[in-house]
């Protein structure tokens, strides 16, 4: 082991001590999950949360907190009323979630459902003229399946050793021109959405993905500031979704209430990042970069807690956690919370464009060799069991002793294989060395993400105390270094897609 890379032990119990024992982890947690609400992208309670993250960065006392803007988003929208309901047979109050970026219904409205059968697109025919402000819903062949396995689940010792094992991944050459041909089913869907449109309807039910009153939220129109008005979309639970259609097909008259209020906001179209800093203080290092984050976004259905307020309250704690035990790092540490990673990794992606360099042509900016790693948090709330490489095996070698204090947290796996799906695919797409944490999947696939189950209430105080504890100790040694994290080969123009 290199002298350099063992971690100074009473440095690791003072971080141990302030992480495990004198957490705010959680109560940062609340802030950004229940006081702040959802926040979906260019949303007024994504703007409520970056706005608190900014004060409370500044009161822990790191410097240049701000709100960044990254350049034109789109339009900000939110629910402001939400009600459905069965009044016919019987009273049953649906659980349903407007799609993101659809309109309300314009007032309260009643009306018998009508059940839409279209195998076809002339199957649609049948309807024109007939559902002005109607609410419709669609036929299905679809049933709910029951899983066999549980909701919550950790990495066992088996899987964990597998990743540890795994072979190095094949580094991405770029991504070429694609060809996207549309499935007659998509054909048909777009085509009844347009009709849809143009007929319109009052209200139209959809199925939503989940069991068990889970509801995964989408979105249901486009955020752009140009985009045309959609019909308004309720997202509907599965189990009511189906009871409503098993009625209808059996002849049985299906009466609704609904009353859905939702808002667009217009007057900013500007997305942001929260950054901010805790100064270098060595005069020949203070110019590089640790830097930190995960997304603040979420989507509409619940708070955001775990996706990804979690990974947001873990960073932020990790830098309160620095400055709690009065550490003057030799780099910069920087810490940003992202905004549209729903959309597409945009807070991220134009961060880096704006700061570093172009993926599509690779010329860089004099910052990105500045930049000694990236480190992401954006799986839940399950504790840190190791890191995803991303392929970067010389980073193995500063990383495993790295974990060996924690490894009684559990704590231990260093992984070749590359993760994918959020932030650290930016900072890795213009060569640098970007990280994601292995973490628990606990319920997060099964039952949080994306859903209305997204709540404060399925975070685990005790998993979330582990991994900001282990994320400070790695900006600490990170900061510290006398070398940058061993970069890879620069990868190659991704070109136009």
């Amino acid at each position: 082991m290199l002298a350099q890379e063992s971690p100074d032990p009473a440095i690791v119990q003072k971080i141990r001590d302030e992480g495990l024992n004198h957490s705010k982890v959680m109560e940062t947690a609340f802030y950004l999950s229940d006081v702040s609400g959802p926040r979906l992208a260019g949303s007024p309670g994504l703007k409520r949360a970056q706005d608190w993250a900014v004060n409370q960065l500044t009161t822990w006392g790191l410097v240049n907190a701000k709100r960044e803007p990254w350049g034109k988003f789109g339009k900000g929208w939110e629910v402001q009323k939400n009600y459905a309901a069965i009044i016919l047979p019987y009273y049953h109050a649906i659980i349903a979630i407007p799609k993101a970026w659809t309109p309300g219904t314009n007032g309260p409205i009643k009306g018998d459902v009508v059940l839409i059968k279209a195998d076809t697109i002339t199957d649609l025919d049948q309807y024109k003229g007939k559902l002005g402000g109607k609410i419709v819903i669609l036929d299905t062949k679809g049933k709910l399946n029951s899983s066999t396995k549980p909701d919550m689940s950790r990495y066992t010792d088996a899987e964990l050793d597998e990743m540890a094992k795994a072979a190095a991944p094949r580094r991405n050459p770029g991504s070429g021109p694609r060809i996207f041909t549309l499935s007659n089913a998509r054909k048909l869907h777009m085509a009844l959405s347009k009709f849809l449109d143009n007929e319109k309807v009052g209200l139209i039910l959809s199925m939503a993905r989940g069991t068990d009153g889970t509801v995964f939220t989408t979105n249901g129109a486009s955020y752009a500031d140009t985009a045309k008005t959609t019909s308004p979309e309720l997202e509907t639970s599965g189990e009511d979704y189906l009871r409503i259609v098993r009625l209808l097909a059996a002849g049985q008259k299906v009466e609704m209430e609904a009353d859905i209020k939702t808002q667009f906001f217009a007057d900013d179209l500007q997305g942001y990042n929260v950054v901010a800093e805790i100064p270098g203080t060595d005069k020949k290092l203070k110019d590089q970069l640790v830097m930190i984050g995960g997304h603040l976004d979420s989507w509409h259905g619940a708070t955001g807690a775990t996706d990804n307020g979690a990974g947001s309250a873990v960073m932020m704690e990790a830098m309160r956690i620095l400055k709690a035990i009065g550490f003057k790092p030799k780099r910069t540490i920087r810490i940003a919370l992202w905004s549209s990673e729903e959309q597409g990794l945009f807070g991220s992606r134009n961060y880096v464009l704006n700061h570093f360099g172009d993926p599509k042509t690779m010329i860089l900016k004099p910052e990105q060799a500045k930049v000694s790693a990236y480190y992401n948090l954006d799986n839940g709330t399950g504790k840190i069991r190791g890191i995803y490489l991303q392929g970067d095996s010389a980073a193995g070698a500063v990383f495993k002793p790295w974990l060996e204090p924690f490894k009684d947290l559990g704590a231990s796996t260093v992984t070749i294989r590359n993760t994918g799906g959020t932030d650290h695919l930016s900072f890795d797409a213009v060569g640098i060395p970007g990280f994601q944490f292995i973490q628990d999947s606990m319920d997060y696939g099964t039952r949080t993400h994306h859903s209305n189950q997204d709540t404060y209430d399925r975070l685990s105080e005790d998993d979330l105390k582990q991994a900001a504890t282990i994320v400070a100790s790695f900006v600490y040694n990170t900061a510290q270094r006398q070398e940058m994290i061993p970069r890879q080969e620069l990868p190659k123009p991704q070109g136009t897609n």
